[in-house]
């Protein structure tokens, strides 16, 4: 592919929304075809049940680490220059982040992308949950929230030299392979023994392999372009806060890689859903409340602002380029995904006696 030419061409904001539109059309396509989803594969985990939730997720985030690391060992990629590793980050707002994301997501019954997956399946739910997720990643990246984040992520802080894992390690990109290969190894052996089709699990890898798509397309428009442009990959509390400003204050502004993405994975899940016969709407109903989900969506949001990313853009897309702190955040989601299961979904958790907390009537 000529990037230059496409790049003389249209531009670099258009030929960037247009990797985003296409890399989210395949994002949202093969994360609603296998029902990728972190918080489905987190409660699973804790409740030591290794189906078919598990190993989509585990699909997904090994065929990233596969692809990214295979691409930067045969020199197609290079992700030095990215936030995640040449920037000073937070450790503590990783953790602290990671945890109250992990919380909301079990509060929301879904991770920030599953959200909007799910939206375009017509679950007025999870569009709710969406719009005050994008409210409050905004509101935590430049708005009223700004204080308590920058207070919490100057706790613990890591400059940018140290936030290679590999490098730490001393393993190097071919260890980053090893790792991902061996994840890989285990999620098909869990494919294997769950129920489910083969579809369900190539669209599990498919969706990781778009995440190291995102990588090499803007990497390459980076190279090949005169402007100033990051390298970055998917997420979506960025991407949501940014669509929030465009949509109320700035409808004119330069499109982004960021701006075609969320489009791209929408109309891919719509897509998705029509073809497995699965679009339909939902509402709220029994056992499903506002507040629950209004609450969830706003722990999300500040904590994806606080740890870097959300369950995507921290969980596998920093992850997948080993960077520590998104290695922090994702840890910390499991947690407290566990944590908020166990004390609010929990057969015996302390907090199933709020009626309104739990969709009931109080």
């Amino acid at each position: 592919m000529d990037w230059t030419a496409w790049i003389d061409r249209w531009g670099e904001p258009a030929v960037l929304a247009m990797t985003g539109a296409i890399v989210g059309l395949g994002f949202g396509f093969f994360g609603q075809r296998s029902r990728f989803c972190l918080r489905g594969a987190v409660v699973a985990f804790w409740h030591g049940h290794f189906g078919d939730k598990l190993a989509v997720w585990l699909l997904s985030f090994a065929s990233a680490v596969v692809a990214i690391q295979a691409m930067i060992l045969l020199d197609w990629l290079d992700v030095s220059t990215a936030r995640q590793l040449s920037s000073r980050g937070s450790l503590s707002g990783a953790l602290v982040g990671g945890l109250m994301f992990g919380i909301g997501m079990v509060l929301t019954r879904g991770c920030a992308s599953r959200l909007l997956i799910l939206s375009a399946n017509g679950n007025l739910r999870a569009l709710l949950a969406g719009l005050v997720f994008s409210v409050a990643a905004q509101a935590a990246s430049q708005g009223v929230l700004v204080p308590l984040r920058e207070t919490i992520a100057g706790w613990w802080t890591v400059e940018a030299g140290s936030r290679d894992v590999l490098a730490l390690l001393g393993v190097g990109h071919w260890g980053g392979l090893a790792f991902g290969l061996i994840w890989g190894i285990a999620a098909l052996f869990y494919a294997y023994r769950a129920v489910g089709s083969v579809w369900q699990w190539a669209s599990g890898i498919g969706a990781g392999l778009m995440v190291a798509l995102a990588w090499w397309a803007t990497y390459n428009v980076m190279n090949n372009s005169f402007e100033p442009v990051q390298i970055q990959g998917i997420t979506f509390s960025g991407p949501s806060s940014d669509w929030l400003m465009r949509v109320l204050i700035e409808p004119d502004g330069p499109w982004t890689f960021a701006l075609g993405l969320l489009p791209g994975v929408f109309l891919g899940s719509l897509i998705g859903a029509l073809v497995g016969k699965e679009w339909h709407v939902e509402t709220f109903g029994p056992g499903y409340s506002v507040p629950r989900y209004v609450i969830g969506a706003v722990l999300m949001g500040f904590g994806s602002m606080m740890a870097g990313g959300c369950a995507v853009g921290a969980g596998i897309t920093g992850g997948s380029v080993f960077a520590l702190t998104a290695w922090v955040a994702l840890i910390g989601m499991w947690l407290g995904g566990g944590i908020a299961d166990r004390l609010i979904d929990g057969p015996k958790g302390a907090l199933t006696s709020l009626p309104r907390l739990n969709g009931a009537k109080p």
